[in-house]
């Protein structure tokens, strides 16, 4: 029997809910091709149409992150264990990257995956991403070992993966006020 992470009982909001960032819901296939359309402007080696339908379809958390508007702004896809979760994708349209909304995204996962009573956060970043390697270590992840050429790259290379990992057991939401002094955990 296999433990998984049961995404309708740990929702990061309810859908339609709204965020200083904008408003989540959770992904469908019948919003694949405004997905498909991020992700294959935002990556060299995209996942493929088939990766999100077959994430959606074996119950894995997946949720987008809209404009009021309704224009998509991006998307994370996890994929929950016992007392962990792994983050396997999430992406900002290009266009609308650094205005926030990574941060957005995973505020909500890590409320989700708190809800849900994980005690750890896991994710992948290739070696060469600078800037969300920064993301994650400002939100607290810290890098616990490398996987040798996890990821695909031009000319039949290999580029290493950084494996990051966040205790969440015990961490307040992201923006939370301290309300204990001395609270080491902060």
């Amino acid at each position: 029997m296999t433990a998984l992470w049961a995404p309708h009982s740990a929702a990061p909001a309810p859908p339609g809910s709204v965020t200083d960032a904008g408003v989540l819901h959770p992904m469908t296939v019948a919003q694949l091709d405004a997905v498909m359309a991020i992700e294959v402007s935002a990556y060299p080696f995209p996942w493929s149409r088939g990766n999100f339908i077959d994430s959606i379809a074996a119950g894995h958390p997946a949720w987008l992150l809209k404009e009021r508007t309704g224009g998509l702004l991006g998307y994370f896809v996890a994929m929950g264990g016992v007392e962990e979760v792994h983050l396997l994708n999430i992406t900002v349209a290009p266009a609308a990257q650094r205005q926030g909304h990574a941060r957005a995204l995973m505020a909500a996962l890590i409320e989700q995956a708190r809800a849900s009573g994980a005690r750890q956060l896991w994710l992948e970043v290739r070696l060469g991403n600078a800037v969300a390697r920064a993301v994650y270590e400002r939100l607290g992840f810290a890098q616990v070992g490398v996987r040798k050429g996890y990821y695909p790259a031009a000319s039949s290379r290999r580029e290493d993966a950084i494996v990051m990992s966040l205790l969440i057991e015990a961490r307040k939401p992201l923006g939370a006020p301290d309300t204990a002094a001395g609270d080491a955990l902060g």
